[in-house]
């Protein structure tokens, strides 16, 4: 399996902080937050990771990348050491492409395309400025239920108020009597009106997608907001081949503004550092 991490936005909802800071590096403890979303994509079962970022965050690329400056700093800090040691593994598993402009989820996606069209088995797609708590992790219960439904798609949800479906992506699906979280999407829609909305199960940061996605993509025309939407192509996916959702128990935080990073901080950060 490989990963996508789609890591290219501007972080404006966090300006100013992010004028020089991307947001995927603010700190989740000890460890900027992209590190939390690459080490999700490898327990889950991901031989590779992709990031999608751009040219002004060269300081990405910086991060994970080895440094003998850091070594020669760190040689007599066993416990900093390792965690140096562990970032460098981290960083012989990513490889980094860009998006030179700003056109959307779907888009940035898309710009993988070279690297992971060819690939056999579903590509693990995970939101830069999304962290899921519990565990087993969101990723790898997905993965897991795609194997049992040999090799589909899936697509991570989770409930939100019917006030706020026109933030996402929403689902119709058609739910599994084995478990309650597992669904049959039958349609997906992105931001519709409270009145359309098919349901409150809302897209939410993790997608399983099958390498087809791409092909899908490239003739996507912009939707909702004038960009290339994810949620569009997955809903022609549906047309093809089996889609599933997935009603994850671990809790998404959104850490790409200041209010969800806070609740991060206070919430996940306490329980995983050690």
């Amino acid at each position: 399996m490989k990963a996508l991490i789609p890591a290219a936005g501007y972080g404006t909802r966090f300006f100013p902080a992010t004028k020089c800071v991307p947001k995927e590096l603010l700190p989740v403890g000890n460890k900027p937050a992209i590190q939390w979303i690459v080490e999700e994509a490898i327990e889950a079962g991901a031989e590779e990771v992709v990031i999608v970022t751009s040219p002004e965050k060269q300081i990405l690329r910086d991060y994970f990348s080895e440094s003998s400056l850091w070594h020669t700093r760190l040689a007599k800090k066993e416990e900093a050491m390792r965690e140096l040691t562990r970032v460098e593994e981290l960083s012989r598993k990513i490889r980094f492409v860009d998006q030179l402009e700003q056109r959307g989820l779907g888009h940035a996606v898309l710009q993988a395309a070279s690297l992971l069209r060819d690939e056999k088995d579903p590509v693990l797609i995970l939101l830069g400025d999304a962290l899921v708590g519990g565990h087993p992790s969101a990723s790898a219960e997905m993965a897991a239920l795609s194997l049992r439904c040999a090799n589909a798609s899936v697509v991570g949800l989770e409930l939100v108020p019917e006030e706020k479906v026109s933030r996402y992506g929403i689902i119709a699906g058609v739910p599994s009597a084995e478990d309650g979280r597992t669904f049959g999407i039958t349609d997906i829609v992105e931001k519709p009106k409270r009145e359309e909305a098919p349901s409150n199960l809302a897209v939410a940061g993790r997608y399983l997608l099958s390498p087809r996605i791409f092909e899908l993509l490239e003739t996507q025309r912009p939707g909702v907001g004038g960009e290339i939407q994810l949620t569009d192509a997955i809903q022609k996916l549906l047309g093809l081949e089996p889609v599933y959702g997935y009603l994850y128990p671990g809790k998404r935080f959104d850490i790409g503004n200041p209010e969800g990073y806070l609740i991060c901080l206070q919430e996940f950060a306490p329980r995983t550092v050690q």
